[in-house]
């Protein structure tokens, strides 16, 4: 019998399009993980999607402020809704991984 805690189908194919789409773009990955940024506010994402960027936009070098400016330049395509969604799942998101990193010092 297969060990099923270790089938993840939708993460594997997540991290697998992720990385096919991460190898064919040509964007510098700052400009990359900023487009992602504002499509995940589009989308209403939830925060763990944000989550999965956290770290990559650290190493990038992108700021708080570099996050700020895009949904500033965002806000009028998506709208003051999905904006202000973002803004909050941002931020439980950097308090996932804050949590995550204290955890892993103690």
């Amino acid at each position: 019998m297969p060990d099923e805690s270790q089938d993840t189908p939708v993460l594997d194919t997540i991290a697998a399009m992720t990385a096919v789409s991460v190898a064919e773009c040509e964007l510098a990955p700052e400009a990359l993980l900023l487009v992602r940024l504002a499509a995940l506010a589009a989308v209403d994402a939830r925060p763990v999607s944000y989550l999965l960027h956290i770290g990559p936009a650290a190493e990038a070098g992108i700021t708080i402020e570099d996050a700020q400016n895009v949904l500033v330049a965002v806000a009028p395509i998506i709208g003051t809704a999905r904006v202000m969604s973002a803004a909050i799942n941002i931020a439980e998101a950097l308090e996932m991984a804050i949590a995550v990193i204290e955890e892993d010092l103690e």
